[in-house]
This record gives structure tokens, C-alpha cells and sequence, in this order.
């Protein structure tokens, strides 16, 4: 039973939702992946007005910790963890690709069994980032960089029809010719993360505040590095 903010910034499409006892208060999304700094604090500030609640008011902040873009999780997760240090809160953390399994699933046929999630993030080229997850959004394979070519899944794709979906799916698509692979479209925002964040909550599944970072899968790459 907790009020709760929760952020994702992750990928093009930045989204807040205030949420209590697992209930959705309030959404606001920004579609512009190039605003999520600006964006994020006005509209923070904004949202709790909107709904009468003080910051002070929420019990934990839950934030869509990756995979996705360095700069979206970058500002998602310095943003719920300063909030997290000024105002005395426990931080939460959820894979994105777990909130993205959510939200589809949402669009599949209750009565389908044996299906499983593919939810995919285009990691440029052809790799993505990817998991496998069941109908109970229980993890099948744990997240990782997959290039993708016509081999790809084949050992899944053979003993249970899989959903692909997500912005990394579409390069899938033309390579895969296999009668247990379906691709949807489907989107996420941070509503998908209210039963996640409920449920740690309850549970005191929190993150460690110090050490917490994003879930990068890689790690980031620029040639003046090398």
C-alpha cells in the first residue's frame, strides 16, 4: 500500500505515472527522446501539483533501469536518485524489457499457453537488446546484446511460439520465416511499471541507493575512449 512516482526515460518515449496502492493517479508522457532533461523536472513538479500530493507525500520513486538509451537512463536514474536522497525515499528499480513484456501482453489472447515474450531494443546495426519471458512475466532468458541474423531464437522458435516486439523487432522481421514467430506492435509507458513497483514495494525489494546504476547490457562505447 504506497504511493509511488514512477519514471521511464529509457527509450524515444519518456513517461511519469503517480501511482497508489497499485492503482494509476496519473499519467504524463513526452515523446521528444531529446527533451527527457529539460523535460522531466518541470513536468515532476507539474504532476504533483496536478494531483494535489507533495513530494514529500510519495513512499518510494521506481525508475525503468534499462536496457535502453545511455543518455535516457542516464537522466531517469540520476533523477529518481536524487529525489531518492532529498527526500528520504527508497529507490526502486525494474527492467525495461520486463515493462515492455507487460504492456504487450496486455494485447495477447488470454487462452494462448505456451507463448512466450521477445521483447527487443534496437542497439543499432543489427543487434538488440533482448529477453525471453513467459506469460507470468517470469524471466525465460536473462537480458543481453543479440545480433540478429536467420539463425537467431531458431532453438526457442522450435518448441514454443514466441511474440517479438518492441523498436529493435522490426529488423527481425525480415529474417525470421518461421511459423512460431509472430510480431507485434506494441508500446510501454511507465503504467506498465505500477504493478512492479507495488509489488517491491511490499516486499521492501528496494535498491541499493549508493550503488545503483543503470542496466546498460554493454558498456558504453565512444571512439575517444579507446
Amino acid at each position: 500500500m504506497a504511493l509511488i512516482l514512477n519514471i521511464d526515460t529509457a527509450l524515444e518515449t519518456a513517461s511519469l505515472c503517480l501511482a497508489k496502492n497499485g492503482e494509476e493517479i496519473k499519467e504524463v508522457i513526452n515523446p521528444e527522446q531529446r527533451d527527457h532533461a529539460a523535460w522531466i523536472h518541470t513536468t515532476i513538479r507539474q504532476l504533483m501539483k496536478d494531483c494535489g500530493i507533495t513530494l514529500n507525500q510519495l513512499d518510494a520513486i521506481a525508475i525503468s533501469a534499462g536496457p535502453g538509451s545511455y543518455t535516457g537512463l542516464r537522466v531517469g536514474m540520476s533523477t529518481a536518485k536524487g529525489l531518492c536522497y532529498a527526500l528520504e525515499k527508497p529507490l526502486i528499480t525494474i527492467s525495461t524489457l520486463q515493462i515492455m513484456a507487460k504492456a504487450a501482453l496486455s494485447k495477447i489472447a488470454k487462452d494462448l499457453q505456451e507463448v512466450l515474450l521477445a521483447p527487443m531494443i534496437d542497439a543499432r546495426r543489427m543487434e538488440v537488446y533482448t529477453a525471453i519471458f513467459n506469460k507470468h512475466l517470469q524471466i525465460i532468458k536473462e537480458p543481453s546484446a543479440v545480433i540478429l541474423d536467420e539463425t537467431s531464437f531458431i532453438d526457442i522458435l522450435g518448441n514454443h511460439p514466441v511474440i517479438f516486439f518492441g523498436n529493435g523487432s522490426a529488423k527481425f522481421q525480415p529474417l525470421i520465416n518461421h511459423f512460431n514467430a509472430t510480431f507485434l506492435i506494441s508500446n510501454h509507458s511507465a503504467k506498465n511499471m505500477v504493478e512492479f513497483a507495488e509489488k517491491k514495494f511490499n516486499n521492501s525489494d528496494f535498491a541499493d541507493l549508493a550503488y545503483s546504476e543503470p542496466l546498460y547490457v554493454k558498456a558504453f562505447y565512444s571512439p575517444q575512449n579507446k
